[in-house]
This record gives structure tokens, C-alpha cells and sequence, in this order.
């Protein structure tokens, strides 16, 4: 890309639910993975920006800067506020705002309210209907044409964020939908994330994808230290962080075995990402209070709220 040569560069705001796929839908708009996922609801926590690039239709070179947000719930605890704030923050000066829909859960009683509060915002609108390798025709266009009728989406896009069907399509759109305008990343930067939140949130998703049922979503991963040696490998300890003893009992499994499962899988897929060997070391902590820990939400991303 020449200096000279005309750009484009916006920001996308990606809303919904807890788990419609809007994590799965950013790591497929950026062509690999920046954000974390779980068949668990309310995975992300903070905002974080996935950075793809794309052409616009006229041939500009164009960087999508894709918000990817916690989803929209119905908050009642100090954490859950704190989340909900901080995906409404992410739509804030948006270029364009996608509503990603799972229309096989719905989840209706969040949906509406969400239908609701986007109804008078000035943003492009995009209607994202996820999931639809899993879903029949005819229902998926009902529900289209009703979620429109309620909001008055500028489009309507049919994608199944898993096998990529229709997130080509979606790309192509938004990069003719961002302004004229210089580039706010490198070309080579595909998230805002630090090496340092990046290796906990990996923690954080394996822990999720291990456990499942058997751990509630009251758990954090704290990045303690994260130090490059000097013979090319990086040394990185965390603090797993639990509400109660019978957590961390579920956590440390039976000899260690499932700490060290959680930590043999986090370390292959940081090492993956890094490009070099990693040297991981997980404990377990128990704070009954941890969801009232400023410095936590400092740490993961969240502003404190009360």
C-alpha cells in the first residue's frame, strides 16, 4: 500500500446477546483468532478491538476496527454492570453497528430490550443472523422481517460465523460502508490486546472449555508476571481466581490433573499464537470477594462501577 494511495478506516460496533457468536464473528471478519469463545454465556468481558482489513468496492484499502463487546444482559451484580457499560461504550462513535442474532436460542428476553434501545441510534444498522447452517429457511426469514419491522436495519446479512457461509459478503459491505480516512493500526496489528491480557484471556477460555457446568462464571485469571528470557521464550504466571474452596478443589482436579490440563492446553495455543516457546505457571486462589476487586477490573479491562 502506497502512501498516496486513498484509505478507508472505521469502527464497528458488535452487539447482542450473550452468546450469538459476535466473538466467533470478529475472529472470522479478521481472518484469525483475537478474541475468545466458549459454548459458556458471557465469555467476553471487556471490550476489545479485532483489526481485519478489506477493499472497498472502489479498490481503497480498508481497516475495519471491529469492537467486539460483552453481550447485552440484564445486569445485577457490580461485575454484570460493569460488563453491560462497557458493551454499550463499545457502539460509542461507531461507524456502523452490527446486531448479531442466534435465531435458533433467540433469547428473546434480552433480545427485545436490545431491539429497543438501538431503534432511535443514529449508527448505520446491520442485522446479522448467525448460526444459519444450523437453522431452516423459512423461520430465519420470519425472524428477519419481524427484527426489521422493529428497528429498520440498513441491511440484513445470513451468516454462519463458524464455517465463514456469508462473512465474506458482510466484509465486503462494511468496508464500503467505513469513511475515507487514514489507518489507526499497522498493517500487520490484528488486536488492541497486550501480549500479557492476551495469554490470560487463553487461560480464561480453557478454563471455560474444560470445566464447563462444573465451574460458575465467578472466576478470573490475573496476569501476575509476563517476562521475556533471553533465550527467545517467555516465562508467564497467573492467578486463577475463585469464590469458594469447592471451586478450587474443581479447579486443581484430583493430583493436579486438571490445572495441569488447563495450563498444557493455554501454553500450546499461547506458544501457537507467539510464535515461540511459553513457560506457564497457574494457581489457584480462593476470594470470596474477588468480584468487588477494583484492581481486577482494572486488570481484565472493565471500568469499576458501582
Amino acid at each position: 500500500m502506497s502512501d498516496s494511495q486513498p484509505t478507508r478506516c472505521g469502527l464497528v460496533a458488535v452487539l447482542g446477546a450473550p452468546n450469538a457468536g459476535k466473538s466467533t464473528l470478529v475472529n472470522a471478519l479478521v481472518g484469525q483468532k483475537v478474541a475468545i469463545t466458549s459454548p459458556k454465556a458471557q465469555t467476553t468481558r471487556a471490550r476489545l478491538l479485532g483489526i481485519a482489513l478489506a477493499e472497498a468496492s472502489s479498490g481503497e484499502p480498508t481497516q475495519l476496527i471491529l469492537v467486539d463487546t460483552p453481550g447485552i444482559f440484564e445486569p445485577k451484580r457490580r461485575l454484570d454492570r460493569a460488563m453491560v457499560s462497557a458493551a454499550w461504550e463499545g457502539a460509542v462513535a461507531a461507524d456502523a453497528v452490527l446486531l448479531v442474532v442466534d435465531p435458533v436460542k433467540q433469547r428473546r428476553h434480552e433480545l427485545m430490550p436490545l431491539l429497543e434501545a438501538l431503534k432511535d441510534r443514529p449508527e448505520k444498522k446491520l442485522l446479522i443472523l448467525n448460526k444459519v447452517d444450523a437453522s431452516k429457511k423459512e423461520p430465519l426469514l420470519e425472524l428477519a422481517q419481524e427484527l426489521t419491522a422493529a428497528v429498520g436495519f440498513d441491511e440484513v446479512f445470513f451468516v454462519s460465523a463458524l464455517t465463514g457461509d456469508g462473512v465474506p459478503e458482510l466484509k465486503a459491505h462494511l468496508a464500503d460502508a467505513m469513511p475515507t480516512g487514514p489507518w489507526h493500526y499497522p498493517e500487520e496489528q490484528v488486536s488492541d490486546a497486550s501480549e500479557r491480557l492476551l495469554a490470560a484471556e487463553i487461560t480464561r477460555e480453557q478454563l471455560y472449555r474444560q470445566l464447563r457446568e462444573e465451574l460458575p462464571y465467578d472466576s478470573a485469571v490475573r496476569p501476575e508476571s509476563y517476562t521475556h528470557r533471553k533465550d527467545g521464550s517467555v516465562e508467564v504466571h497467573q492467578q486463577i481466581v475463585v469464590g469458594r474452596d469447592t471451586q478450587r478443589a474443581i479447579v486443581l482436579g484430583k493430583g493436579g490433573s486438571r490445572i495441569k490440563a488447563i495450563g498444557e492446553a493455554a501454553r500450546n495455543e499461547l506458544a501457537e499464537q507467539l510464535g515461540c516457546k511459553v513457560h506457564l505457571f497457574l494457581h489457584v486462589k480462593v476470594d470470596p470477594n474477588w468480584a468487588d476487586n477494583r484492581e481486577i477490573y482494572e486488570e481484565i479491562g472493565l471500568d469499576w462501577v458501582r
